[in-house]
C-alpha cells in the first residue's frame, strides 16, 4: 500500500470540468465516500468535496490515481482538517472561559 502512496504521489493534481457534466480529478488517493449528490476525495493536495445531481463514478484508476465523475456539479471544495479543529477548539475555548 505504501508502495501505492508513493507512486501516486508523484503525480500532478489536476481538475477538469467539462460543461459542469463531466469532471476528471487527478492525484486523487482515494475515495472515502460518495452518493449521487456527494463525493469525499482525499487527493494529494488534500480532502476534497464534489457536490451536485445525479453524479455517478465513470472511471476509477487507482494506479495513476485518476477519477472520472459525470453528472451535474455545483461545487468543489476543499477541506481543511486543521482549519475546521481550530475553529471547534476556538468555540470551545470561548464557551469555557
Amino acid at each position: 500500500m505504501d508502495k501505492q502512496d508513493n507512486n501516486i504521489s508523484g503525480y500532478n493534481h489536476g481538475i477538469s470540468l467539462l460543461e459542469r457534466k463531466n469532471l476528471v480529478i487527478t492525484g486523487v488517493k482515494k475515495i472515502e465516500n460518495f452518493d449521487s449528490e456527494q463525493f469525499l476525495l482525499q487527493t494529494i493536495m488534500g480532502f476534497m468535496v464534489v457536490k451536485g445531481e445525479g453524479l455517478e463514478l465513470v472511471k476509477l484508476d487507482t494506479l495513476q490515481g485518476n477519477v472520472s465523475i459525470k453528472g451535474l456539479v455545483h461545487g468543489i471544495n476543499y477541506v481543511e482538517e486543521n482549519a475546521k479543529k481550530e475553529k471547534e477548539d476556538s468555540i470551545f475555548n470561548r464557551l469555557f472561559k
